[in-house]
């Protein structure tokens, strides 16, 4: 068995990731800025030589929306040339970032484009959105003051399972790249606004959702199908199952 390294170790998609790969049987470091173990911090590169030694895959989880995924990619991919024994690196990114202009899916194409142009073996994923994210925002609309829920209107979104998506990456992580693999979509495409009448009727409410128009270019993406891939639809936990499984 190869020894892994998955970034981001302890996040949503990252702690299962890991579970994952150990019930396989093999040697996985989690690398997070509070691993005792791995203490790697990616913003700056701090201990990612160390956690790098002797490591043939990596499986890069870590991701943040306030911006900086371009600087740690960078890091990650100077101290796997450093290493010299790194022969994939598993990127997990998401369906619509290259004709959707929002800012987080530019930073996440420009990831991509650096790790296809490192010089290293290289695996790319694409997925749509995880159940968990359109739950956040069913829920933080919920959350509002306000006799109706808000919800952007018109946006079709194919949500998966996070523990599916996981299941995927575990599979890529192997000695050889594979390149950019076939996208993951969700069992379903529906509207936010339709997801958050499934999520509060979970919940038990009968508030009424409304749909809510936006301005700009990414909306318009949205609203287009971007981030939908019906020809992938590979997921079979839905979104009702997801909410039932939460509790």
């Amino acid at each position: 068995m190869s020894t892994i390294l998955v970034t981001g170790g302890t996040g949503n998609l990252g702690a299962p990731v890991v579970t994952t790969l150990r019930d396989r049987g093999h040697e996985v470091r989690a690398l997070s800025r509070s691993s005792a173990a791995f203490p790697v911090d990616l913003r700056d590169g701090r201990g990612l030589d160390a956690a790098m030694a002797g490591a043939q895959v990596v499986v890069h989880c870590a991701s943040s929306p306030r911006g900086g995924d371009d600087v740690a990619a960078g890091h990650l991919i100077e101290a796997a040339r450093r290493a010299g024994t790194v022969t994939n690196l598993v990127y997990i990114s998401i369906v619509g970032v290259d004709v959707v202009p929002l800012g987080y899916y530019r930073t996440k194409l420009r990831v991509e484009r650096m790790l296809e142009g490192s010089g290293l073996g290289v695996t790319i994923l694409r997925t749509t959105q995880f159940h968990t994210l359109v739950a956040q925002v069913a829920g933080a609309a919920a959350r509002l003051p306000l006799p109706v829920v808000p919800l952007p209107r018109g946006v079709r979104v194919q949500p998966i399972a996070v523990e599916e998506v996981a299941d995927r990456l575990a599979e890529l992580a192997v000695p050889e790249a594979a390149g950019r693999v076939a996208d993951m979509g969700g069992p379903e495409v529906r509207t936010l606004e339709e997801w958050g009448r499934v999520y509060l009727a979970a919940a038990g409410s009968r508030r009424r959702v409304v749909g809510v128009p936006f301005a700009g270019r990414a909306y318009a993406g949205f609203r287009r199908g971007g981030i939908l891939a019906p020809d992938r639809a590979v997921g079979r936990i839905t979104f009702g199952e997801f909410l039932t499984r939460r509790g």
